[in-house]
């Protein structure tokens, strides 16, 4: 509103009606669709297109045409846009494909056909796609393969039909000549039954096949014999667990790298797998098994011997018992274990896998105890217990006698874990994570001494207080240090990394440090990266940096630091290649120009410069370092107490066009409106002013009766109609107030409180105004704060000058309503002749 607004400088009104103006200008010459990638990439999704818009160029390769009312693909339809690669035609209502409706995308790689309602496929429907390599036609009311043209697509790796509607797995004789096929989904089909000959077509193949939710009944004996599939993935397919064991025992002689049996997501069909389910792996050639999303793994003492020649396992989101027991003689090299129930590790139990190398426990939420160890594990290199709730006492001696070989140890995301002061801990360790879990000896005694080995240790956030200068003795071959987010004593660190010699990084950020010693990094002579950001240090002192001849990356940003002194400048080592001083508390005075100066010409050495802003003095506060006008430190006081004051002006007199940005545009609708609203076409019959809060209001109760009852109306909404990627402001005027017959006015709480609904109301009165005719109703639903509508004074006037429409939640009131509102909008309305058309055909 102008009235609140204050007075406004004549410069800053001229200047800002001259950018919105040409603002304007270039949003009438917008594509509907937006560029993604100019030239390259154009999204279109629900622009309610029905061909492809005029002004995409022909150099488009990633086209974005999704829920547009396409319905009918003709032959030839992308010959205007040649080099596409990728196409989603998901949701466009496609009923019917005509021949060659592809025909000259020769590079098109990825044609996307989700959820549309196919009843008619020419033969040559997909002809002229050489290079198709994913064809995804999910949810197209499919029900026979064989009816599917695309034997001649031989390039294709991915073909996905799921949530369709077919019966049976005979893959069609076309199926041998896509020779380049990786994965086959079938996903949420009809298929109840695998017979023998149904997968001839995939002999000699090496692909996944996808069969998940599909209600399989029976598998004939040998329909998978001699098949070699990299994955097999059965989720949520069988009744029960007994017709699951008939089949996978039907499945006898298949060759399948990966088999992942259970349920998917929240659909829970069998409560448990038993022992005897795994007697029936025997017959198959299997390397992996992953058991997913199924209650109970009820083992019974010992696993069957069929697992034996299984080399990774995978038990997820299952139930397993705390007396799970492997085989003897096992080959299973990698088990994982994710959320599987267990409140202990079973380290005693798994000690029984002696070629295990790699095993995961993790995300069980039960798991707290790790008081047995390994036994006899000489292959086991890496050991995953993160993002449990283990509180134990971590002994290195016994982790050492267990794992002999142990490289890889993570206990991240853990509760709480104190380490045992060892002198021969596990010699070869070379990975060590225990961030975000907290260490109740690290700091105060050598607790990583024995680990002479090791490159990497990552204590971030452990709660760790750095006392001892020998806390990371031992650590010869260190080359990776992350200790962020602890502390150190007295907030200062000393010589506290005096032993690690061979480190490259080390990240000493969110410390608390106030200083940092001259000796502190003398020995990192192979230093390549220093973080200290997010401390409270107070210079950057390069002289303790100096003796870093390899040191490429310098991250001090969120300190406290003001300037750097010409000798500091002079020390930073010659190999830094990106440092980084923003959000610290630099003095932008002309005590330091020779680092103002030096930070210009250091562009490309500085990191993150837009977020180096001057802290003092107050009149340059938030000014970024980069800004600083040199020139004023050069010139008489005089001189510069003028410049300061110009300056201040100009900075007030962009605050103050900042502030009132609204209203400014809201001057310029006022100025030029007529003019405008002549130029521009009339689209909707009325613009809808709401609250985000009653969308689904506005859509029950205006959408859907105005625009699908008789007789027709269009309404412009906001979250359907305004172009993405424009302004809102613009958005308002161009595609509402400037296309639109009338305006509706929807008042509730919500419209009250919102600065954007009082803001478009006050330029609906104003256009009312200027126009010289009734375009403004005014809609008041029943319930609205009698006291909070007083207080809109502008409004409280208008409705007791206007009449207005009340709606009430009755159904003769409602019914009035929309009686009133119908004939409001009918004033003035021209009928068009495909909606008179439409409206006879639907009459």
């Amino acid at each position: 509103m102008p009235g609140k607004g204050g007075v406004f400088s004549p410069a800053c009104i001229t200047f800002s009606l001259a950018m919105l103006f040409e603002l304007n200008l270039k949003t009438r010459s917008l594509s509907p669709c937006l560029e993604v990638v100019p030239g390259h990439s154009y999204r279109c999704m629900e622009l309610n297109l029905t061909t492809i818009p005029s002004g995409i160029p022909n150099t488009t390769q990633t086209l974005d045409l999704s829920f547009n009312p396409l319905k009918i693909l003709h032959s030839n339809y992308f010959s205007a846009v040649f080099a596409l690669r990728f196409l989603d035609l998901a949701r466009c209502h496609l009923w019917k494909i005509e021949d060659n409706a592809f025909m000259g995308l020769n590079s098109l790689s990825v044609l996307i056909l989700t959820g549309n309602p196919l009843q008619i496929l020419g033969l040559r429907a997909f002809h002229g796609l050489p290079s198709l390599q994913r064809f995804v036609a999910v949810e197209t009311n499919l029900l026979l393969l064989a009816t599917l043209p695309i034997g001649h697509l031989t390039s294709l790796q991915e073909l996905n039909l799921s949530h369709n509607h077919i019966n049976s797995l005979k893959l069609p004789g076309y199926f041998s000549y896509l020779i380049y096929l990786q994965h086959l989904s079938f996903q949420l089909n009809k298929i109840s039954s695998v017979s023998v000959g149904d997968l001839d077509a995939l002999a000699s193949r090496n692909l996944t096949l996808v069969l998940s939710r599909n209600d399989i009944k029976h598998v004939e004996r040998n329909a998978f014999a001699g098949l070699h599939l990299q994955q097999l993935v059965l989720r949520g397919c069988f009744e029960d667990s007994v017709i699951m064991q008939a089949s996978i025992q039907n499945m006898s002689g298949l060759h399948v790298n990966s088999l992942l049996l259970g349920e998917y997501r929240d659909i829970r069909k069998m409560e448990s797998i038993d022992q005897s389910f795994f007697n029936v792996l025997c017959d198959l050639h299997l390397q992996e098994l992953t058991v997913i999303k199924t209650d109970t793994l009820e083992t019974g003492s010992t696993l069957s011997p069929c697992l034996n020649n299984i080399s990774r396992v995978r038990v997820i989101h299952t139930h397993v018992n705390e007396d799970l027991m492997f085989p003897s003689n096992s080959n299973i090299s990698h088990l994982e274990l994710k959320s599987c129930g267990l409140d202990a590790v079973p380290a005693q139990n798994l000690s029984s896998l002696m070629k295990l190398r790699v095993l995961h426990i993790t995300h069980t939420k039960y798991l707290r105890y790790f008081d047995k160890y390994f036994e006899g594990l000489q292959n086991l290199e890496t050991l995953d217990l993160s993002v449990n709730r283990l509180v134990t006492h971590l002994s290195w001696v016994n982790l050492l006698e267990g794992a002999p070989n142990l490289k890889y140890l993570n206990l991240s995301f853990n509760t709480e874990i104190r380490l045992e002061i060892e002198c021969n801990g596990p010699g070869k360790l070379e990975y060590l994570d225990f961030q975000r879990t907290a260490l109740a000896s690290p700091g105060i005694v050598p607790s990583f001494f024995c680990l002479h080995h090791l490159i990497y240790l990552d204590i971030s956030y452990t709660g760790t207080t750095v006392i001892s200068q020998c806390s990371f003795c031992g650590l010869h071959s260190l080359r990776v240090l992350k200790m962020a987010g602890n502390c150190f004593a007295n907030n200062q660190l000393v010589d506290n990394f005096r032993n690690l010699t061979k480190l490259h990084f080390l990240d000493i950020s969110n410390c608390q440090l106030k200083y940092i010693s001259l000796s502190s990094l003398t020995s990192l002579h192979e230093l390549r990266l220093l973080n200290v950001s997010h401390n409270k240090l107070l210079g950057l002192h390069p002289e303790t940096y100096m003796y870093l001849p390899l040191l490429t990356t310098l991250d001090f940003h969120n300190n406290q630091l003001a300037a750097l002194t010409e000798e500091d400048l002079k020390n930073l080592p010659a190999s830094l290649k990106h440092l980084d001083l923003s959000e610290n508390l630099f003095d932008c005075s002309c005590n330091h120009t020779h680092f103002l100066r030096w930070v210009k010409n250091s562009s490309a050495l500085l990191r993150n410069v837009q977020n180096m802003v001057c802290y003092s003095p107050p009149d340059l506060k938030n000014v970024q370092v980069m800004d600083f006008v040199l020139v004023s430190c050069e010139i008489n006081t005089t001189t510069v107490a003028v410049s300061v004051t110009i300056v201040l002006v100009l900075i007030i007199i962009l605050i103050l066009c900042y502030k009132y940005y609204f209203y400014l545009y809201y001057i310029m609708v006022l100025f030029i409106g007529n003019r405008f609203s002549e130029e521009k076409e009339t689209i909707y019959d009325a613009f809808v002013i709401f609250s985000s809060k009653d969308q689904e209001w506005v859509k029950q109760e205006l959408q859907q009766p105005l625009e699908e009852e008789l007789p027709y109306f269009h309404l412009c909404l906001f979250y359907r109609d305004f172009i993405p990627g424009v302004s809102i402001i613009t958005n308002i005027i161009k595609e509402g107030f400037q296309s639109s017959r009338k305006v509706i006015a929807v008042v509730t709480d919500h419209f009250l409180e919102s600065h954007w609904c009082n803001f478009e109301l006050e330029v609906a009165q104003s256009w009312q105004l200027v126009e010289s005719k009734a375009s403004l109703i005014l809609v008041v639903l029943d319930g609205v704060d009698k006291a909070a509508l007083h207080h809109k004074l502008g409004l409280f006037r208008y409705l007791r000058r206007n009449t207005f429409l009340t709606w009430k939640d009755r159904d003769l009131s409602r019914h009035v309503f929309l009686r009133q509102l119908r004939s409001a909008l009918l004033e003035g309305k021209t009928w068009t002749e495909d909606e008179l058309k439409l409206m006879l055909k639907n009459g």
